[in-house]
Formats: C-alpha cells, structure tokens, sequence
C-alpha cells in the first residue's frame, strides 16, 4: 500500500494515514444514473487495480460526468502510487456532485501526504458531516488538526474516532502524542501504559514510554554542586 507512516519529531507515533482503507463495498450505494459497471468495481474490489484503472478509464471516457466512475477511477490511480492523477479524478467527482463521506476522507488523505493540513481540513470537515458515525473522518481530521498544531481540536476528533471504533495502537497512540504535546504527560503516560499492555507484541507504546522517560529526564534540574568554600570545610573535617 503507497499510503506512508505519519512519525513525530518527539514521539516514535507510527500512524499509517488512512492504514485501514474504505472499503469501497461499504461506501454509499451509488446514485441513479451512474455507470460505474460490474467488471470495473470487481477488479477494484480484488485489488487488480491495473485492470481497475484499464476499465474505470473506459467507462469516463465513453461518461465523462459519471461522478462514481471518477471517484473509482482515482481511487485505483492513488492505490498505484499514482497521486496526481488521483488528486484529479476525485476533484472531477467532487466537482460533478458526488457527495459521499468516504470521497472526502480520500481525498483529504491525499492532501495528509502532501503537508497541506489546511485544504485537509477542509474536505475532512466535510467528511465528518456527511459521515458523523464512521471513525476514518474523525481520525484522519484529527491528523489535520494535529498537523495545524490545533491540539484541543485534534484531541477532540481522536477521542471522537476512538468512541467510533478506532483501533487504539493507532488512534490512542496518536490521542497521546496529542495530549504530551500539550503538557498533559502524565496522561499521555498512562495511555501508552495501557497500550503497552493490552498490546504485548506491539513496541510502540513502550518506545513511546522510553521516549517520555528520556524527555523528562532531561528536563530535571541538575543538582547543584556545593560552594567550594563548604566543600574544603569538609575536607578538613
């Protein structure tokens, strides 16, 4: 899968973006009118997604404002490694009225990769509107929130993905991170506490907590010596 791992500068939070995909089965049914066909959803489905790409650029061909077949079209480009093309294919759906959760969760995946937290904020919000219950939008704006450093909000929206379902090692990490960025260490601690337990096989909690440990450490006072003056009255005593 193309989608990269999200790793902060002080913490080892390994986020793949959008790690679990949505699934297109699970989408919204399609709108009357639109020619999206079997054979093309199939090989989507199976992940043959050169025979996807191959079919879906037919079907916009022979329909270019079958919003559906752009949105399938660009979902297949992006799982290639193809990401201009699948920038492009979603904005046509967008642009041709396609209004489902998981178009705008993709594409605000897209811009997640690229660093621009801002136009990612602003299709995931749309995300979560037209999509309240599914975790994906919540999680994925928290990462927007998160990358604009709007901690509060981006706490908010992973609490949000976490009630929803999230996978903890994911979104509790991240929730985590979020909360030692803020201050709120111990908090942060007891998470990744809890992580590290309730996932034995998974080191990131516990590179998490070491990492935690080391930073406080770091930031405790060194003793101070004492006055040279007391320390030779001592050694004459």
């Amino acid at each position: 899968m193309f989608r990269f791992s999200l790793i902060s500068v002080l913490f080892a939070t390994i986020v793949a973006i959008g790690s679990v995909p949505v699934s297109l089965a699970a989408a919204p049914a399609a709108s009357a009118g639109q020619t999206c066909d079997v054979a093309a959803d199939t090989a989507l489905g199976v992940q043959d997604y050169g025979d996807a790409i191959r079919l879906h650029e037919r079907i916009v061909a022979l329909h270019p404002d079958d919003a559906l077949a752009h949105y399938h079209l660009g979902f297949a480009y992006g799982m290639t490694g193809q990401a201009d093309k699948e920038l492009a294919e979603y904005k046509k759906a967008e642009a041709l009225g396609l209004q489902q959760w998981d178009l705008y969760v993709n594409l605000g995946r897209v811009y997640l990769e690229r660093g621009d937290y801002q136009s990612a904020t602003d299709v995931l919000l749309i995300a979560t509107r037209l999509g309240p219950n599914h975790s994906e939008a919540h999680f994925n704006l928290g990462l927007a929130y998160e990358g604009q450093r709007m901690l509060p909000q981006a706490e908010s929206e992973m609490r949000t993905a976490l009630r929803l379902g999230s996978d903890p090692s994911e979104a509790g990490n991240t929730l985590a991170v979020i909360l030692a960025e803020e201050g709120r260490r111990d908090e942060a601690r007891q998470i990744w506490t809890d992580l590290a337990h309730a996932t034995p096989t998974s080191s990131i909690a516990r590179t998490n907590l070491v990492i935690l440990d080391r930073l406080e450490k770091n930031a405790r006072p060194a003793p101070l010596s004492p006055p040279t003056s007391l320390a030779a009255a001592q050694t004459r005593s």
